[in-house]
């Protein structure tokens, strides 16, 4: 059989290929670099099948190899983001660079490689997750509380602004919207964790059973209804009341010695945080979105003009969060950007035309 020519479109495509297999790789190894442990081994064993998958467009280049290319533009963004981050935000967009493979359409691509992208994008997924996890409460707090500022103070700098008072009222409005949400949003921040805390300490098993069990009565032994009240099977809970009164010197069936009074002491800074501090980041967050609605009436602008530009300034953040929380989510940035933006823009729409309303009647 003769040898295939390439045509100038498959050497360009080929060509391109092996240059974002080649920046995929480095990504990568980038990331491998702030890693340790398994992490570490997991991404390394990805930039080894990325470089498999460069050998395959070397092998059909041959001598049309040509000088290097440059990777796309995603490809280069993600490296200088690898190397300079390798954070979650990173992993998510390696995440979706994965996810849009063009190999399982194009027949010079081999099916195993295919597959490979397929279990890389799912690799990376899980990878990915452990991240998400982790700011998982943080970043909950954050969107919510800016993105509650600017809705809500965007909302009622309009309709203070719609019933025709003068600039001045409706800057003092924003300040005082931005000082009463802040204020309420970290006083419910510092209550509600303090109650999350106290109910899971009320609900804490104490070391009762360890100095009680001596004296309690052999032939009702209330030792096992301890035992049951917190989820054993009676036939654990007995062998675990007879391990307490002594009749066991050691652990005969470890299957059904559950030790429900040996804990493992959760970090509670990991789990739920201070309440002061939920408070305060609570506080900052809120004040951080409620001050850009009133931005342009703090440097004297008033009428139309103040308006537009503050629904700029908070149409523009709103895209940035919700671009964020698309990106972490694995899911179209620019789609959740506009979603948050609408809903946003949509509320403070809503609140100006029930503020024109008001203000016709009372005027």
């Amino acid at each position: 059989m003769p040898e295939r020519i390439p045509t100038p479109a498959e050497i360009r495509r080929w060509r391109q290929y092996l240059a974002d297999e080649r920046a995929e790789a480095s990504v990568y190894r980038d990331l491998a670099k702030r890693r340790d442990g398994e992490e570490k081994s997991i991404l390394l064993a990805l930039a080894e099948a990325e470089g498999r998958h460069e050998q395959h467009w070397l092998g059909l280049l041959g001598q049309h190899e040509g000088p290097p290319k440059r990777p796309s533009f995603r490809n280069r963004f993600l490296g200088l983001l690898a190397r300079r981050f390798g954070s979650v935000f990173v992993l998510a967009l390696a995440q979706r660079s994965e996810s849009r493979s063009p190999y399982a359409t194009d027949l010079d691509a081999t099916k195993a490689m295919a597959a490979d992208e397929a279990i890389h994008e799912e690799v990376v997924r899980g990878l990915a997750t452990r991240g998400r996890n982790r700011l998982a409460g943080s970043f909950r707090a954050a969107v919510f509380g800016a993105n509650d500022g600017l809705v809500s103070n965007l909302s009622l700098v309009m309709g203070m602004a719609a019933t025709g008072v003068g600039s001045q009222v409706v800057l003092f409005s924003g300040i005082a919207g931005l000082l009463a949400g802040a204020l309420s949003m970290g006083a419910g921040e510092y209550v509600s964790v303090r109650s999350q805390r106290e109910l899971l300490e009320a609900s804490a098993p104490t070391q009762v059973t360890l100095t009680a069990a001596p004296e309690l009565d052999l032939k009702n032994n209330e030792l096992v209804l301890v035992y049951l009240a917190r989820g054993m099977s009676r036939e654990a809970a007995e062998h675990r009341a007879a391990e307490r009164l002594g009749h066991f010197t050691c652990d005969c069936d470890p299957s059904l010695s559950l030790r429900p009074d040996t804990f493992e002491t959760a970090d509670e800074h990991e789990t739920l945080g201070t309440a002061w501090g939920a408070a305060s980041s609570s506080f900052c967050f809120f004040a951080s979105g409620a001050i850009i609605p009133i931005i342009p009436f703090l440097f004297g602008m008033t009428g139309i003009g103040a308006l537009v530009l503050a629904c700029t300034l908070v149409g523009l953040v709103l895209l940035g969060t919700g671009g964020v929380v698309g990106l972490l989510s694995g899911a179209s940035p620019m789609w959740r950007g506009l979603r948050q933006l609408g809903i946003g823009l949509g509320a403070a729409a809503a609140t100006y035309l029930l503020g024109l309303v008001f203000g016709t009647i009372v005027g």
